[in-house]
């Protein structure tokens, strides 16, 4: 579950800076009441958490994350 949740809050920064990069508009910002206010930062650093989180993913066996190996 905190898999998910951290792979989720990770789509969002994702998206956050794509938005910036091709739009130069920060949604977080906008929707928190700019960059330094206090939820916008809870949030940049809830994103920051859960990329640090799933770098461990990279590191974890098929059977540590219950994916099973399928043939292509």
């Amino acid at each position: 579950m905190l898999d998910k949740i951290a792979l989720i809050l990770v789509i969002v920064g994702a998206l956050n800076w794509g938005g910036i990069s091709l739009f130069g508009f920060d949604t977080v910002a906008f929707l928190f009441g700019g960059q330094m206010s206090v939820m916008s930062r809870v949030i940049y650093g809830l994103v920051c958490l859960a990329g640090l989180w799933c770098i461990t993913l990279l590191f974890r066996s098929h059977e540590e994350t219950g994916r099973t190996s399928r043939a292509v």
